[in-house]
């Protein structure tokens, strides 16, 4: 059995959200050929994008050959446009939402969402929380690493979190919107360094805003095998205790104290990585995660997992899919 806890989808078309909301920083898409299209903004195409993305039947296929049992499905970063009216980003989320919902209704067996929130608005972020959970039924939420310049210590994101947590909703957070972008242009560096940054920048946050200390009960995990926090924890424990002047001042646990109270999901790309993130947060934090349908994905989902000939049996289950069952409150 394999969950693959990190999917993307879109609806195959939508309403021209430029003209709706007269902002022509929305995205769109542009089918130029069969089952071949590409996301606009501003009229510069960002991304290449295939069948794949939108539908359910071939993702199926997809599911089938790498034998996944289920996707966790939840829209692509850039859709979060937090940037935004609250109203539009409200309306917007309703879309994908309800598009999402749809997904899952005509294949339950396959299919489990995570919906998206107009985190530019606490109340609106909640009322659409409380849709996504109580009428839509999804386990839980994908946020952006950030709100506009707001981490998610921010009083603003934590009133969500406290009501993901009281909804008992897991919470896995995307690095979007990568910070730095003017010195990242070239080689695809967004993707490569931004995002490890954007993730561990999110972790951290977290952790030094003592979010977990205040909110216990909360499911919260990250993408990208927690980026480039892993690697960095050494030096950010460090700084707490040799600088709690200025690390300690919304906290008093220490930041080592904090692994294994998040998930990440597997996608490291790398055994010898995997092999660290196990032993730093515990495989019972770890959920197979391959970032589907996009290139930096891993084409065979759990096929590094697969492929670890040093992991027990019992331990290969629970990344394949007992953490993400435990994550998502499917058990």
């Amino acid at each position: 059995m394999r969950i693959d806890l990190h999917t993307h989808i879109l609806p195959p078309r939508w309403v021209d959200l430029r003209e709706k909301y007269g902002d022509a920083r929305f995205p769109h898409v542009e089918h130029y050929a069969p089952c071949c299209a590409r996301i606009v903004i501003e009229g510069e195409g960002t991304r290449e994008v295939r069948e794949n993305l939108w539908s359910p039947s071939r993702r199926i296929e997809d599911c089938d050959r790498s034998g996944v049992t289920m996707q966790v499905i939840s829209t692509v970063p850039v859709m979060f446009s937090y940037w935004a009216k609250p109203e539009h980003g409200h309306d917007l989320a309703q879309i994908l939402n309800d598009h999402l919902a749809g997904v899952v209704r005509d294949d339950p067996d396959r299919f489990v969402a995570l919906g998206t929130l107009p985190m530019q608005s606490t109340d609106l972020a909640v009322k659409e929380l409380e849709r996504c959970v109580r009428r839509l039924h999804m386990p839980g939420v994908q946020i952006g690493s950030h709100v506009n310049v707001k981490n998610l210590d921010d009083p603003s994101v934590f009133a969500v979190l406290e009501a993901a947590s009281e909804l008992g909703a897991a919470v896995f957070v995307h690095p979007w919107d990568m910070l730095a972008k003017e010195r990242m242009s070239k080689y695809w560096l967004s993707w490569l360094v931004g995002m490890p940054a954007e993730t561990a920048l999110a972790i951290c946050s977290v952790v030094f805003g003592g979010v977990l200390e205040r909110l216990p009960k909360l499911r919260i995990g990250f993408a990208h095998g927690g980026g480039a926090f892993p690697g960095t924890i050494g030096r950010i424990d460090h700084a707490y205790h040799i600088r709690p002047d200025l690390c300690a001042v919304d906290t008093k646990t220490a930041p080592r104290s904090y692994l294994g109270r998040f998930y990440v999901d597997s996608l490291t790309h790398d055994a010898d990585a995997l092999r660290y993130l196990i032993k730093l947060v515990g495989a019972n934090r770890v959920a197979l995660g391959s970032d589907y349908p996009f290139p930096l994905g891993e084409d065979r989902p759990g096929a590094l997992i697969e492929s670890m000939t040093d992991l027990s049996l019992d331990t290969k289950a629970r990344l394949l899919y007992r953490t993400a069952e435990e994550f998502l409150g499917l058990r």
